[in-house]
């Protein structure tokens, strides 16, 4: 774990998707002196700026902005290739004098800061291709039964239409001849060699639905339909990480004819809404000692937050 017993170095926010994690990084970055690193799975990816509320141009322009957008759609992100990126960029903010503020709601993202990773072999690329092709030939629920053979445990984790988690579980062992799971389980440590700061944002449920509701609605206003419409025309592979970003599947089967501009926003809200359901309850679960903050606290006025911030005395040092 990352050690606490003096001033940190830098500041973790997490928090559900619609929470209001952006507003809160830039403010506190501005305030401080920070550079705001996402750590969030799909806001990584090009493309898919409004669908998935990547930060405006001008906020962008306020205070300097990391590891947004910065990777094709065609791309299969990994966790170990964000804690490598987001590892280069604390580095440099703390070079530049910079407060690095990492933000998102990818819990397994901050977990690699917080607990590191398992050292897991490199796959062999052809290991990794000829089971891409068995995905397309088989389909996902083929390969997980295949995966309970091997690896039960990492099995009952996943869903079996989980297609990009499968494969990495089958091409580990393929790789290794061990199971994923057994990696997993190995003990890890922090990358960071300097204590941080964490904030949790747990706001009430039915204000958080509220707010999923009412953000998907302005992706649509804004433009969310074209950003499906250019990502489609790519005929990227369906089981890419950025083909599930939320709303995408909803609003293509609407251009494709599939269903109405109605029935795709009701199902994209649900599926929002779900997400941020199981988001908080990983939270809450992996996150037991963060300091929480409800909507209570920041919605309308930040000074509990900047309370905290100024009593443990952030510093980029």
């Amino acid at each position: 774990m990352i050690k606490k017993t003096s001033s940190p170095r830098a500041l973790f926010i997490a928090g559900p998707t619609a929470s209001g994690k952006s507003a809160i990084a830039l403010a506190i970055a501005e305030a401080v002196g920070g550079c705001i690193i996402n750590a969030d799975s799909m806001q990584v990816y090009d493309q898919l700026q409004l669908l998935t509320a990547r930060p405006s141009a001008a906020d962008m322009a306020r205070v300097p902005h990391q590891l947004y957008g910065h990777i094709d759609p065609c791309v299969a992100y990994s966790v170990g290739q964000w804690q490598s990126d987001a590892l280069a960029a604390i580095a440099q903010a703390h070079a530049k004098q910079q407060i690095p503020i990492i933000i998102g709601g990818t819990g397994l993202y901050f977990k690699a800061l917080s607990d590191g990773l398992a050292a897991i072999p490199e796959t062999p690329a052809p290991i990794r291709a000829a089971l891409r092709q068995r995905l397309k030939q088989q389909g996902a629920e083929a390969l997980h039964a295949q995966l309970r053979q091997c690896d039960a445990a990492l099995a009952a984790r996943l869903q079996p239409q989980d297609g990009q988690r499968i494969i990495r579980g089958l091409e580990v062992y393929e790789a290794t001849g061990q199971p994923l799971s057994q990696w997993q389980q190995q003990p890890t440590q922090s990358p960071l060699d300097f204590p941080v700061a964490e904030i949790l944002l747990m706001p009430e449920r039915s204000w958080l639905y509220g707010r999923c509701d009412q953000r998907f609605v302005s992706m649509i206003e804004q433009g969310a339909l074209d950003e499906v419409a250019a990502l489609a025309a790519r005929q990227l592979r369906p089981d890419l990480p950025a083909m599930k970003a939320l709303g995408v599947a909803e609003l293509i089967a609407y251009q494709s004819g599939d269903m109405t501009l109605e029935q795709a926003i009701a199902q994209a809200q649900q599926q929002t809404r779900r997400y941020a359901k199981r988001q908080m309850t990983w939270f809450r679960n992996q996150m037991i000692s963060w300091n929480r903050f409800s909507e209570q606290d920041y919605e309308h006025k930040m000074d509990k937050i900047f309370s905290f911030i100024s009593k443990i005395g952030l510093t980029s040092g």
